[in-house]
């Protein structure tokens, strides 16, 4: 028998190839420095300038205002001006100050806005021209408050006031278009051009009677706040001069803001905060004096007497038993100057005036003038 054949070993299998390492990367070469720059001394950051402190003047200046009105109206006497503090309201002292100053708010607020806007508009392309206080402050009144300011000036500002309004309206409207779209030329045309055009058609249509009755009663104040108002709003929708932007705005708007609390002050020095009568007093043997009209402002009544305080400043006490009537006079400050009336509506008077119901008018009281009411 043959043998097994021989069956040879598999054939050795050769191992996977060496892999060699990557070679070694040899870091970038060191770069040498330049020369050494010194740097120049540091320029010290302009002072902040720290006016929170303003802050403080918003609520001391109406208290100022209330202690100035009742020193004010004791004729400078101390003793007198203390009886005041005494027996008048604070709450009616605060209701005259908001009354007789609530249209100071609007004026603030919307020529602040249109004086900043106008400056900025007319110095965008100067470097640093736009850099004022009244830029920062007029940029720092939202929308919305601008918009209430013009409703509160529409319902609070006497009607002859009302092209000046309406002026100002239309000046900060067609200044925020230029600022914000200076891309939309047909849209800057329209509000800057058109309709402050088209609305001062309408202005005239509407006031020329009474412009033609104010000039013919030679109130010329009336006729010129009528009159010039619409003429100006297609020139106060853009820009001015540059070298003249801040002439026509910064400077008046500092003076007005340095001389605004004096006009302010002299305005509610003469705000009625006591109600005005007169008090018809009976003779009295005792004292020897005839029967008499004492008309003053009313401080307090009690009991036993009526504490009076006369237009010259002196106050008197009026025991009850003597007093034999008592009539409410009307402020004679507030008796209208103009007759000028625009469709019925009298230039001296407020939307809110016109539109409120009003006391009838009635002949004035005997006693008011000095005659006694009793024979």
């Amino acid at each position: 028998m043959d043998p097994d054949p021989v069956t040879h070993p598999d054939p050795v299998a050769h191992p996977d190839p060496v892999t060699h390492p990557d070679p070694v990367t040899h870091p970038d070469p060191v770069t040498r420095p330049g020369p050494v720059t010194h740097p120049g001394p540091v320029q010290p950051a302009p002072p902040v300038r720290d006016r929170q402190w303003l802050l403080t003047l918003l609520p001391a200046f109406p208290l100022v205002l209330l202690v100035l009105r009742l020193w004010y109206l004791s004729r400078q006497d101390l003793p007198t001006m203390l009886l005041l503090v005494q027996y008048v309201s604070p709450l009616g002292l605060v209701s005259a100050l908001l009354i007789t100053l609530v249209w100071v708010l609007p004026v603030v607020v919307l020529t602040g806005r249109a004086l900043g806007t106008l400056l900025v508009v007319s110095t965008r392309d100067e470097p640093g021209g736009a850099r004022s206080w009244l830029v920062r402050a007029s940029q720092r009144i939202p929308g919305w408050v601008v918009l209430l300011a013009t409703l509160l000036a529409l319902l609070t500002w006497q009607m002859r006031f009302l092209p000046a309004l309406l002026m100002i309206a239309v000046s900060i409207g067609g200044l925020t278009v230029r600022l914000r779209y200076p891309d939309r030329p047909r849209l800057v045309r329209t509000v800057c051009v058109v309709l402050p055009i088209a609305l001062a058609a309408a202005a005239y249509t509407w006031l020329a009677a009474a412009i033609v009755d104010a000039f013919g009663q030679e109130d010329l104040a009336t006729g010129f706040l009528l009159l010039v108002p619409p003429m100006l709003m297609p020139l106060l929708t853009g820009p001015v001069p540059a070298r003249l932007a801040r002439l026509v705005t910064h400077w008046p708007a500092t003076a007005a803001a340095l001389l605004a609390p004096f006009l302010v002050g002299a305005i509610f020095l003469r705000a009625p905060i006591l109600p005005t009568i007169a008090v018809e007093v009976g003779a009295d043997a005792r004292a020897g004096t005839a029967p008499q009209i004492m008309r003053g402002h009313v401080i307090t009544v009690d009991d036993q007497v009526t504490t009076l305080l006369e237009t010259p400043g002196s106050v008197r006490f009026i025991r009850n038993e003597q007093v034999l009537s008592k009539t409410l006079c009307p402020d004679p400050d507030n008796a209208p100057a103009s007759p000028v009336e625009v469709h019925g509506w009298p230039v001296e008077e407020t939307a809110l005036e016109w539109i409120a119901p009003a006391r009838p008018t009635a002949p004035p009281d005997p006693r008011c003038l000095g005659r006694p009411l009793t024979g």
